[in-house]
């Protein structure tokens, strides 16, 4: 995946499918999905699943970990422009992630 260009989650799947030169079929296929399915995920009408995530990593050969990432900076993304909400919204969640992790390494707190 190309770090220097932001593209959505679905975006960045169809950029390796193509860039691979696997077509639609071929690629859902190997993943265990409707092909309908996977396009909707491309086209961004869709959202897969966390298992879907895992198939399409390993069927790129690309970390896990960072595709999820993306996923995940979609979701938070779409969020951010559904409420209209501002970048500070991001400073006052990134607090909050802080304050959440440092009361689950407090014993006694679960």
């Amino acid at each position: 995946m190309n770090k220097n260009k932001v593209a959505t989650f679905g975006e960045q799947v169809r950029l390796l499918r193509e860039e691979a030169k696997f077509s639609l079929r071929e690629v859902a296929e190997q993943i265990g999905i409707d092909t309908s399915l996977l396009g909707k995920i491309e086209r961004n009408d869709r959202q897969p699943t966390k298992e879907q995530i895992k198939f399409i990593a390993k069927f790129f050969n690309i970390d896990e970990k960072n595709l999820i990432k993306e996923f995940i900076s979609d979701q938070i993304a779409y969020k951010i422009l559904e409420e209209e909400a501002d970048l500070d919204t991001l400073k006052v969640a990134e607090k909050k992630i802080q304050y959440l992790k440092s009361k689950k390494s407090v014993p006694g707190n679960p």
